[in-house]
């Protein structure tokens, strides 16, 4: 069966299961503030040529060396950031309960996140971070400002929610998704305490999901990356562990993981996979390109071709939309290759719409892309 079809015929069966399930997201938290860098400007407001390549950008700025350089960056939005924020929403639109606990405001909710925040019943544990996105037609360059993210830590977090809280919190939730470890400096620590503080005080739950989302590691450490790698296998023991992964992170954990590298094929993408959640023994590892994605389950492995845009309204967000399709998929029970349909599209509505699609969005969305 085309895997459309398959996909529509699950969700058809299962979409209305989305209501029952409980999330529980976090742990960032960022105001993003989308820019377009300009290269030449006619007039006021929008009336100017952005720079469309990230080759250029670069250029761009090397061109500076030894001189100087002044680029403007115009303000296309501010919107809600983070991996944890985007992903969440993403999650609430498709009819998921979802609980946040993050970094939207120490004293008081920044003004972003305040829709979110009563949305999902957040607990903030600090400030949110600054990330200015410079967006292009073959990416994004994101400049961020994290330093309050050096609060989140168990003794905060407890403070902020008290153990027991946190305690049922977790009892109720069919999924517990912690993202953006890479800029998080104590979230390996936090990894730590939750399997030695506090699940073996959670109800088991053998079916409860764990997802896992690295965010661009490449600035961490192998040894902070292998530690930590180390950890997300001690979390099987609470239930099924999905650590999702874009393709450059993907071959960047193959290669600490000491394989060869393989060429970016459909078939090699479900190899490259399987052989991360074998070495790593988890459940599930989902790796997801621009144009397509692959999954490795205890069922075997999937692929399916994305709905590739070529002119996207919005780049930043993406993956944490394909994240939450996927999660939201397997929690209401569809199979590897429809929760990776589910998944692509969920990304691939938003890139052209700037909105989180909920699921009768996404039956239609895949009936006719």
């Amino acid at each position: 069966m085309h895997n459309k079809t398959l996909t529509l015929s699950e969700l058809k069966e299962n979409a209305a299961l989305a209501n029952s399930k409980k999330a529980l997201v976090g742990i960032d938290g960022f105001v993003d503030k989308i820019v377009h860098p300009v290269d030449k400007r006619h007039g006021p407001g929008d009336q100017f040529d952005a720079i469309p390549t990230i080759a250029e950008f670069g250029a761009r700025i090397s061109s500076a060396a030894g001189k100087s350089a002044n680029i403007e960056l115009a303000p296309v939005v501010e919107k809600l950031g983070g991996n944890g924020p985007i992903m969440a929403n993403a999650q609430s639109a498709h009819g998921i309960q979802v609980r946040y606990l993050g970094a939207l405001g120490k004293t008081s909710i920044h003004p972003v996140f305040e829709d979110f925040a009563k949305r999902t019943n957040a607990i903030s544990i600090t400030d949110p971070g600054i990330t200015h996105a410079a967006e292009f037609t073959d990416g994004k360059i994101m400049l961020g400002s994290m330093a309050s993210l050096d609060e989140i830590n168990y003794e905060h977090i407890i403070t902020a929610v008290g153990a027991d809280t946190l305690t049922e919190i977790f009892n109720d939730s069919d999924s517990i998704a912690m993202v953006n470890w890479t800029m998080i400096p104590f979230l390996s620590d936090v990894f730590n305490d939750f399997l030695n503080r506090l699940l073996p005080g959670v109800k088991e739950n053998p079916d409860r999901i764990f997802f896992f989302d690295l965010a661009d590691p490449e600035k961490r450490s192998d040894e902070d990356l292998l530690e930590v790698l180390g950890l997300f296998g001690k979390f099987e023991q609470f239930g099924k562990v999905i650590l999702g992964l874009n393709l450059r992170e993907a071959e960047q954990v193959d290669k600490l993981l000491g394989f060869s590298p393989l060429e970016n094929t459909p078939e090699n993408l479900q190899v490259l996979a399987e052989r991360i959640r074998t070495k790593l023994k988890l459940n599930t590892v989902v790796v997801h390109p621009t144009h397509d994605a692959a999954c490795a389950t205890p069922e075997g492995t999937a692929y399916v071709k994305g709905p590739y845009c070529e002119k996207p309204k919005i780049t930043t967000g993406a993956g944490d939309h394909f994240n939450s399709g996927f999660v939201t998929g397997r929690m209401i029970g569809l199979s590897p290759t429809a929760a990776l349909t589910v998944a692509v599209a969920t990304s691939g509505f938003y890139v052209r719409t700037a909105v989180s699609p909920s699921l009768d969005e996404l039956q239609e969305f895949i009936g006719t892309w």
